[in-house]
């Protein structure tokens, strides 16, 4: 009972990882000890299934659990306080950067996979602010477009590390995203576990050989996309002359070590 009620709480974190730009669902699944296991469990889903069910239920529910619960209060910030949100989330991924980098590092670093990181942030940048300046505004918001949001999140349980709210938050879509999770809005909930399950299915085969195949070079182009996408979800907009500006620094602070404290637990906690 207690082994089930501590994969509880830690797919609980997993799942605050799947709502909170900066923070990353497989990062935390790697840090918990899940991330293989996940892979391997859905690339190979045949062997082992009624024991990797069993392990995986409290896991699954504490995901659930973790994503429903952060909704309500994360709507209620990003309604009224959402530069100040947003720098904590920048904050965030701040604090998990140094983590991201020696993960990326741990099957050794050559002269090529500074290249890629280089390159991928550039280019990335690149691509992500010309699509700023050309499009008048956010996609839209349909069933195909969830689908999509779905696809990215699922994402980020393949690399560890990649935190897909971040595109959510640039497409205009995170917010829409939350108030389904507190509404419980099955119009938007549907398809956007939908998309997470083709994700899941349709790549991790492909996830798992290329963690074997190209470790280094594939998490040095994850960190060179978190950069990009960082540098695109600064609020701009926001009047830092007023003294809201003060509270933006602390919760990018705060954040800052909420992410650093998170991929500590790396050590301490791994299994």
């Amino acid at each position: 009972m207690i082994d089930w009620i501590l994969r509880f709480f830690k797919g609980a974190l997993i799942g605050t990882g799947f709502i909170l730009p900066g923070i990353s669902g497989g990062a935390l699944a790697a840090i918990f000890g899940f991330y293989q296991r996940i892979i391997s469990f859905i690339a190979h889903i045949t062997k082992d299934f009624i024991k990797n069910v069993l392990f995986f239920i409290p896991v699954g529910l504490g995901a659930l659990f973790g994503m429903f619960l952060l909704a309500r209060p994360l709507s209620f910030f990003l309604e009224n306080y959402e530069a100040q949100v947003i720098w904590g989330f920048i904050g965030c991924i701040i604090g998990t950067l140094p983590s991201l980098w020696k993960e990326a590092g741990k099957e050794g670093r050559a002269t090529r996979h500074y290249i890629i990181l280089i390159l991928t942030a550039l280019i990335g940048f690149g691509l992500l602010f010309a699509a700023k300046m050309f499009l008048e505004a956010s996609i839209p918001l349909n069933f195909i477009t969830w689908i999509f949001a779905g696809f990215l999140i699922a994402g980020g349980i393949l690399i560890p590390g990649m935190s897909p709210s971040n595109f959510l938050v640039y497409f205009g879509m995170y917010k829409p995203m939350v108030d389904a999770f507190k509404t419980m809005n099955l119009l938007v909930l549907v398809p956007l576990f939908f998309g997470a399950a083709v994700c899941l299915f349709s790549l991790s085969t492909l996830a798992d050989m290329l963690l074997r195949k190209i470790y280094a070079g594939l998490f040095h182009f994850v960190v060179g996309i978190v950069i990009a996408s960082t540098l695109m979800i600064i609020p701009l907009n926001y009047n830092y002359l007023s003294g809201g500006a003060v509270f933006c620094i602390i919760t990018m602070i705060a954040g800052a070590a909420v992410g650093f404290w998170m991929s500590k637990l790396d050590e301490k906690y791994k299994v």
